[in-house]
Parts: C-alpha cells; sequence; structure tokens
C-alpha cells in the first residue's frame, strides 16, 4: 500500500468512525487524528479496504512535575479509531499488532514498575470492551463531561457554619495542602502517584493560578478553617483538553478536594455548584474532570453533580502486561 492509499484509506475509516460516535455519543468531536512523525501505524482489516487504523506513541515524563503525579514516568499509548462491522475483531487486531511491536523494541524496560500502557476510549462504545479486557487492560480513570444541564442537589444551602470563597495568593499552603490530600487519598486506587515532589509540583501549579484576576480556585471555610478547595480552568487554559469533546468553550475541572473530616457533608458539592456557576457566567458549555473508577466516592459523587463518563482510560502497568 503507498502512502496516498494509506491517507484515503485512512480518510475513510474515520469518516465511517464519525458516523458511528455520533450515533453512540453526540458530545465526542471529530475522530480525526495526526499520527505522529516516526510513530507506528497499525491497521485491521481486508488489504487495501481498513475497518480500523490507529497509531502508538512513547511519552517519558521530566522528574518534578505534577504530571508525573497523574500517572507513571513512561506511558505508551495507542490512539485506536474502530469503524466496523466487527469493532471488537478490529480492535483486536491492532493491540495485538500493538503488543508485537512493543516487545520488539530494543532498549525498553517494560517490566519497569513505573511503565504503563493505555488508551483512551469512547465511555459509550461498549463493543470494544471485551477486546480491552482480554489484552489485560483495565478501565482505571475516565474522562467525565457535563452538558450544563441541572444537577441533582445542585445550589443548595451550605452546611452549617460553612462559608466558600475565591482563593487569593495568601491562601496558597492551605490550597496545597488540600490539594496534596486529594493525591494521597487517590493514589489508593493505582493511577494517581504521590510523589516526592507533589508538594513543590501542586505549588508551582496554584501559585500562578492564585495570582491571576479572579482566580477560578475556591476555598471551603469552616469557623475560618480551610475545608475544601476547587481548582478549575477557564476555556483559555483548558485548550488541552478541548479537542475530546465536539462542545465548546470547555472548562476543566483541575481538582476538587475535601478534608478526610469533613466528606460527605456537602461541601464539596457546594464547591461544583460555585464553580458551575461561575462557569455558566462565562459562557462555558462544557465542563470536564478525571476521576478514578474505582474511588468508591467519586463516581456516586460526580454522577450526582451532572457529569457522566465520555472517555474510559484503559490502562495497565507495567507495560510488559499488555498481553
Amino acid at each position: 500500500m503507498t502512502a496516498a492509499q494509506g491517507e484515503s484509506g485512512d480518510q475513510e475509516v474515520l469518516a465511517q468512525v464519525s458516523r458511528r460516535w455520533q450515533a453512540l455519543d453526540p458530545v465526542l468531536p471529530d475522530p480525526s487524528f495526526p499520527i505522529a512523525a516516526g510513530g507506528e501505524r497499525f491497521t485491521a482489516g481486508p488489504p487495501g479496504a481498513p475497518t480500523a487504523v490507529a497509531g502508538c506513541g512513547h511519552w517519558i515524563g521530566e522528574a518534578g512535575t505534577l504530571e508525573l503525579c497523574w500517572g507513571t514516568a513512561q506511558r505508551f499509548g495507542l490512539t485506536a479509531r474502530v469503524a466496523g462491522p466487527d469493532v471488537g475483531g478490529a480492535l483486536d487486531e491492532l493491540l495485538s499488532a500493538w503488543h508485537d511491536h512493543l516487545t520488539a523494541q530494543d532498549g525498553l524496560d517494560l517490566d519497569d514498575p513505573d511503565t504503563s500502557v493505555n488508551l483512551s476510549w469512547p465511555s459509550r462504545d461498549v463493543a470494544g470492551v471485551r477486546a480491552l479486557v482480554r489484552h489485560g487492560l483495565q478501565p482505571m480513570a475516565v474522562v467525565a463531561v457535563r452538558t450544563g444541564r441541572a444537577a441533582l442537589g445542585e445550589g443548595g444551602d451550605l452546611p452549617p457554619g460553612v462559608r466558600i470563597r475565591r482563593a487569593a495568593p495568601a491562601d496558597l499552603e492551605a490550597v496545597i495542602g488540600l490539594e496534596h490530600e486529594v493525591v494521597r487519598y487517590d493514589a489508593n486506587f493505582g493511577q494517581v502517584i504521590d510523589r516526592p515532589w507533589t508538594t513543590d509540583a501542586l505549588r508551582q501549579e496554584a501559585a500562578p493560578a492564585l495570582a491571576a484576576d479572579e482566580p477560578w480556585v475556591w476555598l471551603a471555610e469552616r469557623d475560618g478553617r480551610p475545608v475544601g478547595v476547587l481548582h478549575a480552568q477557564r476555556p483559555a487554559d483548558a485548550g488541552w483538553i478541548a479537542g475530546l469533546t465536539a462542545r465548546a468553550p470547555v472548562a476543566y475541572n483541575l481538582l476538587t478536594g475535601v478534608s478526610p473530616t469533613e466528606r460527605g457533608g456537602g461541601i464539596g458539592a457546594a464547591l461544583t455548584a460555585r464553580f458551575h456557576t461561575e462557569a455558566a457566567a462565562a459562557g462555558v458549555a462544557v465542563t470536564l474532570l478525571h476521576h478514578t473508577v474505582t474511588n468508591p466516592r467519586s463516581v456516586p459523587f460526580w454522577s450526582q453533580q451532572g457529569y457522566r463518563p465520555l472517555w474510559t482510560i484503559w490502562e495497565i502497568s507495567p507495560a510488559s502486561t499488555l498481553r
């Protein structure tokens, strides 16, 4: 197959995927994606008439950064677009080719516990789930979406003795202390990692946010004591994730946390309602956030705030455990 034929075949697959995705979930974006220069390309289906196309990439993080608190230091990712008619069979073929490609690479320590393989798959595209499980991947997290509809309990009264206010630069240590509590708790569920530099990395993220005019960071206080935080990004700062949905503009909830002794008392819901009110006033059409699927608090809480899974992040670590 020539490069031109491959590109033409990709476009035909993507057109079919677009129709499938719109039928499954109209909030999904256009499925077009670039395969990075030098990255391996895989196809499935008859020669010259592929039904699926994928590209893989290798990401290495930099020590000291917050990104390394959200996953392993080395990540091998697959971007897969599967048309049909046999979605599961085509995805299985892509995953097998990816596995063979990774294991054939020289100089990669796939047994390193700080490595992982991952694939983001539309949450409502259940036709691919059995193939993902068969290759050892596990649903570790979701990108959840809220399109602005009213949420259960949203806008209710604050718990007695609690107030919510916009955070300021003087609140930096309180903000990062509460955010670090979230990292420590989420580290129990296998994807988030509490690194030695977590506090410093959170400080580097929070300090410029708090220095901005009217920062999108809110603190909940009980009798003047910080007990909860919500840190979000305006559309101007959320461009890195905006491509995961067809709706715009997009705001992103970076992190929400409540002190362990205060969980379950309505503070998280009140913080989220304040964020939603501000986002609506700014003309935001859709809000996104990540949460782990194994956290027993996250799934019911975010559902009650009007969020539902848009993308599921399938992952396994170390990378050598991909089948």
